[in-house]
């Protein structure tokens, strides 16, 4: 299939196609680009972050955070998701499939466009988009999911991604962060575990072209 390019700031950036089959649905997501390696991520992360949409490539953390989210399909219906960076909008438009009324936010622009692309893409009803900063994210009703993949690696938005949570999350609402086990990603969960917050974890293995990334999704509830 022949796509037209995204047309940004920086120029034309050639759009991919990634198809994902979960049980017996099935899903079509345009993206950038897939970042699949350890390697990948450092160097996107890292020096070239600021030339490149790196927030609409497609991250394998987004792919496991799908996943997990379909295994909840009979909670979903019905409730109110946030999504945070949300990228690509690969989990964030699942929930929105299986019956969730969904925010997705992200501050880049770029990923706020190809969100509602993939959206309409699959004819998806019941997602809102919005530009949204963390420092600076309201909301007047609370939500009874919070999504984030990819969102735990800088160290110096996690008080603020916490404070996200003890605002808006909802009683009995939960909170899914999905990481490739970075090590500076798990100071947030331990704090707030020591501060009485239940933090459990599932285990997705994704296949990549390089072989098979292990992801974590992180499951958040206050007790």
């Amino acid at each position: 299939m022949t796509l037209p390019p995204l047309r940004t700031s920086i120029g034309e950036i050639p759009l991919h196609e990634y198809r994902l089959a979960l049980g017996d649905r099935a899903w079509s997501f345009l993206h950038t680009g897939a970042v699949v390696t350890i390697d990948d991520e450092q160097r996107f992360l890292g020096r070239e972050r600021d030339r490149l949409p790196y927030g609409v490539m497609l991250w394998p953390a987004s792919i496991a955070l799908a996943h997990d989210v379909l295994t909840r399909a009979n909670e979903l219906p019905g409730k109110r998701v946030l999504e945070l960076g949300a990228g690509t909008g690969v989990p964030g438009i699942v929930a929105a499939s299986l019956g969730a009324r969904v925010l997705q936010t992200d501050r880049d622009d770029v990923a706020l466009h190809v969100c509602a692309m993939n959206a309409e893409r699959n004819r998806v009803k019941g997602i809102e988009v919005r530009s949204a900063d963390w420092e600076t994210f309201t909301s007047d009703a609370p939500f009874d999911v919070i999504l984030g993949s990819d969102v735990l690696y800088a160290t110096t938005m996690h008080e603020r991604l916490r404070a996200i949570c003890e605002a808006h999350l909802a009683p009995g609402g939960v909170v899914l962060f999905s990481d490739p086990f970075r090590a500076q990603s798990l100071p947030v969960l331990e704090a707030m575990a020591a501060d009485g917050w239940r933090v459990g974890l599932a285990k997705w293995s994704i296949a990549v072209e390089s072989g098979t990334r292990t992801i974590a999704v992180y499951e958040l509830s206050r007790p």
